[in-house]
């Protein structure tokens, strides 16, 4: 099981997150930093969380695997 955390002091805004795993993350509305939407997605969306922790400019995104 995937668990992913976004750190709002890290965050810029750019979104690339919210366009590669739209199921996961999300923007908030007034200042556009991302929250976690699904906090521990299933295994079909793994690739789309990693690519989108990857994309990350700020490296805002943290995920890790629990058992």
């Amino acid at each position: 099981m995937l668990r992913i955390t976004v750190d709002p002091e890290k965050c810029c805004g750019a979104g690339t997150c919210v366009l590669i795993a739209p199921e996961v993350f999300d923007q908030t509305d007034d200042e556009g930093l991302a929250f976690v939407v699904c906090g521990e997605p299933g295994p079909e969306q793994a690739d789309s969380v990693y690519e989108a922790a990857l994309a990350c400019p700020r490296g805002a995104i943290t995920v890790t695997e629990q058992d």
